[in-house]
């Protein structure tokens, strides 16, 4: 029976403090229990309407145990993560705040570590982020003020410390858990490793990986890491996803930064009769493959554009064993609001076509 981590008041409310840990949220305590911890990304919508994101934070419902809201990743603008995470600490969800360091300060950084704290945000994953070049924008001004150690040292201090990096005092700090990225198959290799380990001393509680389809040398990657006695000290999610088809993984190697896909991957892909299939099969056995590694705690699933697949995936690989991460129930309360939600529009109509009708019957009279 899988343990049950909310607010019995409230699905928006913080959880009590356990000793030990650095947040309220649910992401660290499935982590720290032990659990093997499923996270996913939200791509973020052009859009300013609100259930576009709901919409797409529905579909890991029951699945997975935090939602990455992406800091317009690729240098591409989005809906911003905490506009994102705004919405979804509202509904009850886990977001992970993705912090790129590419278009803020360290002054508008630090305003944002704390009204996400205060909004309930209790993930936070700290990014050098995407050069301008990458983007659709690549006139824009690049900051880089901090870089993703330095974010991590930054939010650490505000969180342990109680201070802002001029070392003025904080009244109350925020309690997130922190995290960073990892890829483990870009060059230099060996090298690695020892950046994990820079993480760690930084600042970092967990890290999600880039996507992984090289299993062989990931095995390598983490035999070097457990040496280190580094997954005593962090926890470490598997990045996976689902390949739509080989021209599309031809294009990822080609042109995402940092993704390494073999030759053999592509074969496969490119022999099966559906492809699309072969794709999402191919996830679920790298995702059993990773399980089995030791020192692995979790896996990311980022399905670009095939969100509605993650819970297929998660659920046919097994991974969860019967454990059912949070999921909004619906009650009585919800239709009550909704149907009060429909009357105050409908009342609202009312009374503007009321008005309208006076206003065409009324006669203005004449000044003198």
């Amino acid at each position: 029976m899988s343990q049950i981590d909310e607010n019995p008041l409230g699905v928006h409310l913080p959880l009590d403090p356990l000793p030990g840990h650095y947040s309220l949220g649910r992401l660290e305590r499935v982590l720290r229990r032990g659990e093997f911890a499923v996270t996913a990304e939200l791509n973020p919508p052009d859009s300013a309407n609100a259930e576009d994101v709901y919409e797409r934070a529905a579909i890991f419902e029951g699945w997975v145990d935090g939602i990455n809201a992406v800091d317009a990743s690729g240098a591409n603008c989005h809906m911003s993560s905490v506009g994102i995470c705004a919405l979804l600490t509202r509904m009850g969800y886990a977001p992970i705040m993705q912090i790129a360091c590419r278009d803020k300060n360290r002054i508008a950084i630090q305003g944002d570590v704390l009204g996400a704290a205060a909004m309930g945000v209790c993930n936070i994953m700290c990014l050098t982020g995407d050069g301008v070049q990458a983007g659709d924008q690549p006139g824009a001004k690049p900051v880089f003020d901090l870089d993703c150690m330095s974010l991590l040292e930054t939010v650490r201090v505000m969180r342990d410390n109680a201070k802002f990096l001029s070392g003025r005092k904080l009244t109350s700090p925020p309690k997130v858990f922190l995290g960073a990225a990892i890829n483990p198959f870009a060059p230099p290799y060996d090298f690695r490793p020892y950046r994990l380990a820079k993480k760690i001393e930084a600042g970092a509680q967990f890290v999600q990986s880039q996507y992984c389809y090289d299993v062989p040398m990931f095995r390598e990657y983490m035999k070097k890491v457990r040496d280190l006695g580094l997954t005593e000290k962090c926890f470490i999610l598997v990045g996976v996803g689902p390949l739509a088809s080989a021209k599309t993984a031809r294009w990822m190697r080609s042109n995402v930064p940092g993704v390494h896909i073999p030759d053999e991957v592509i074969k496969r892909i490119e022999g099966a009769q559906d492809q699309k299939k072969e794709g999402k099969q191919l996830c679920i056995d790298i995702i059993n493959e990773v399980k089995e590694i030791e020192g692995v705690s979790g896996v990311h699933v980022m399905a670009y554009r095939q969100e509605e697949y993650v819970a297929e995936m998660v659920h046919d690989s097994g991974v969860l064993k019967g454990r059912q991460p949070w999921k909004r129930e619906s009650s009585r309360t919800d239709a009550l609001v909704a149907e009060r939600l429909h009357q105050i529009s409908e009342g609202r109509e009312e009374n503007q076509q009321a008005m309208a009708e006076l206003a065409a019957h009324h006669t203005p009279q004449q000044t003198h």
